[in-house]
C-alpha cells in the first residue's frame, strides 16, 4: 500500500493497481447509491473516500468517484458552447436490448441488455444515422453529469495533433526536439511527430505495477498534484519527467501503448500554439460541436493537464464528437475537422508494428493518431479507455456508440470479450433497419 500512496493519483485513471480482491461485487450490489458513498452532512466515516489515501479509486468506491473527479483532484475547464448548442433527435429502439451475441471464448449467448450489467456500465448511448436510438444511465451517472473518460482522453490529444499536421503547424517527419528543445536529450528528442502520434516510439518506460523499479512510479510521483514528501528530489511535474525518458530500441518498428507519448504530444501542441491543451480543445472542437456541459481535465501541481487520461465529459457531448468524426469532420453545420484528416485515421497505421506489440491478439488492428482501428468488415474504429470507456464508430452501419463504465478491472482485455462482439452485433442489427 505504501507504494500506492506515492503515485500520482491523477495517473491512476489509466491503469489499475489491483488493490482489491479477485472477486468483486456485481454491478447491482456495487451501485454507488446503494453503497452510500459521500452521502450525508457529513457522510458516515466509513463512507468517506479521499484522494489523500487513494481510497477514491479503489473498487467499489471508484464507481462513485468516476462521476465526481473534480471533488477529489485539481482540474481545469474545457468550456462547452455558449451558443449554437446542438441537440440530437431521439427515436429509441427497444429492440436493441434483445440483440444477442456470443462473447469471445464462450459458447453461451448473451443479450445486449445483459452485457451492460456484466461490464458495469454507467452510461450507454447509441446513435444511428445521427439519431439517438439508445440511451441509458446507471449508478452515479446522470444525463447532465460528466464521467472520467480515462484513455479516451488520448484520442482528443491525438486528434488535435493530427489537426495541426493538416494545417501545417506541425510536420509529421520533424522530430519533437524541433518544437520543444527541452526534449532534445530525452528519448522523444529524435522521435518524429508521426511516431509519437502512432506510439511507435522506442522508450525505456514500463507501466508494470508489479515492478517497484518501473518508470511508472517516477512519472506518477512527478504528476502527483498533492504535496511532495520532504525528501522528494525527482521531477516536479509531467514536463520535467518527459525530459528524463531514455530510449530503448528503435523508433518506428513496434507499437508501444505508453501514456507518456500522449503527454509529450500535449506539450508539443501547447508549445506550438501557445495555448493550453484544454483551451485549444475547447476552441477547436468542444465549442464548435455545440456541446452543452463543460468538461474538465485533471492537472498536476504546475497546472499541466494530464493529456493521457485526465478528461471528464458528458455522454451526449462525447457522442457529438463521435458523430462529427463519423461524418468526416462535418457537424453542427460546419466542417470542424478536415475530411482528409478523418480519412487518414480510418485507413489506420502500421499493422506490422501492431502485430509486433503485446496487443497482437487484436487481430489485424492498428493504431493511428491515437485512435484504435479494427480493420473489420465494417471499418470500425474507436477511442478506448480503461475500466470500459469507449467511443466506437462503425461507418458501414452509420453507428456511433459511446460508453462510460466503472468495471472493477482496468484492462480492456477483461472487458472486450463481452463488448466488442456486442457492438458488432448491434451494428449488424441497425444495418437491417
Amino acid at each position: 500500500m505504501k507504494q500506492f500512496f506515492t503515485l500520482s493519483l491523477a495517473f491512476i485513471l489509466l491503469f489499475s493497481h489491483q488493490l482489491y480482491a479477485q472477486k468483486h461485487l456485481n454491478a447491482e450490489d456495487s451501485d454507488p447509491g446503494k453503497m452510500g458513498w459521500m452521502k450525508g452532512f457529513p457522510p458516515a466515516q466509513d463512507r468517506i473516500i479521499t484522494a489523500a489515501d487513494g481510497s477514491f479509486f479503489q473498487f467499489p468506491a471508484m464507481r462513485y468517484s468516476v462521476c465526481h473527479m473534480r471533488q477529489f483532484m485539481p482540474t481545469t475547464e474545457v468550456s462547452a458552447a455558449r451558443a449554437n448548442r446542438y441537440s440530437f433527435q431521439v427515436s429509441i429502439d427497444p429492440g436493441i436490448d434483445n440483440v444477442t451475441f456470443i462473447p469471445w471464448h464462450s459458447d453461451q449467448t448473451m443479450t445486449w441488455e445483459e452485457s451492460l450489467s456484466k461490464n458495469y456500465t454507467d452510461g450507454m448511448l447509441i446513435l444511428h444515422k445521427g439519431t439517438i436510438v439508445y440511451e441509458k444511465y446507471f449508478g452515479e451517472l446522470e444525463p447532465g453529469g460528466v464521467h472520467a473518460a480515462m484513455s479516451v482522453s488520448k484520442t482528443f490529444t491525438g486528434t488535435l495533433g493530427a489537426l495541426l499536421l493538416a494545417e501545417g503547424v506541425l510536420n509529421a517527419d520533424e522530430v519533437a526536439a524541433a518544437y520543444v528543445p527541452e526534449l532534445k536529450n530525452s528519448a522523444f528528442g529524435n522521435a518524429t511527430i508521426r511516431q509519437i502520434l502512432d506510439m511507435t516510439t522506442g522508450l525505456k518506460y514500463s507501466e508494470d505495477y508489479s515492478d517497484p523499479t518501473a518508470e511508472i512510479w517516477t512519472f506518477s510521483a512527478a504528476g502527483n498534484p498533492l504535496p511532495k514528501p520532504k525528501n522528494y528530489n525527482g521531477p516536479a511535474n509531467y514536463y520535467e519527467y518527459l525530459q528524463t525518458v531514455q530510449k530503448e530500441g528503435n523508433h518506428g518498428n513496434v507499437f508501444g501503448y505508453k501514456t507518456i507519448n500522449t503527454d509529450a504530444m500535449g506539450w508539443i501542441i501547447s508549445r506550438v500554439t501557445g495555448k493550453s491543451l484544454t483551451t485549444l480543445l475547447s476552441e477547436r472542437i468542444w465549442q464548435p460541436l455545440g456541446t452543452h456541459v463543460d468538461g474538465y481535465y485533471q492537472v498536476d501541481a504546475a497546472g499541466i493537464a494530464f493529456a493521457g487520461g485526465g478528461f471528464s465529459a458528458n455522454l451526449r457531448d462525447l457522442a457529438m464528437f463521435g458523430e462529427m468524426v463519423r461524418k468526416k469532420g462535418f457537424f453542427n453545420k460546419k466542417q470542424i475537422l478536415p475530411k482528409e484528416l478523418v480519412e487518414d485515421i480510418m485507413k489506420g497505421g502500421s499493422q506490422e508494428a501492431f502485430r509486433n506489440s503485446v496487443y497482437g491478439s487484436l487481430t489485424n488492428w492498428s493504431y493511428r493518431s491515437m485512435w484504435w482501428i479494427t480493420h473489420n468488415e465494417h471499418g470500425a474504429f474507436a477511442a478506448r479507455g480503461v475500466y470500459g470507456q469507449t467511443i466506437y464508430i462503425d461507418p458501414k452501419a452509420e453507428m456511433v456508440l459511446v460508453r462510460f463504465a466503472s468495471h472493477p478491472e482496468a484492462k480492456n482485455a477483461k472487458i472486450d470479450p463481452t463488448s466488442l462482439p456486442a457492438y458488432h452485433a448491434v451494428a449488424k442489427y441497425l444495418l437491417e433497419k
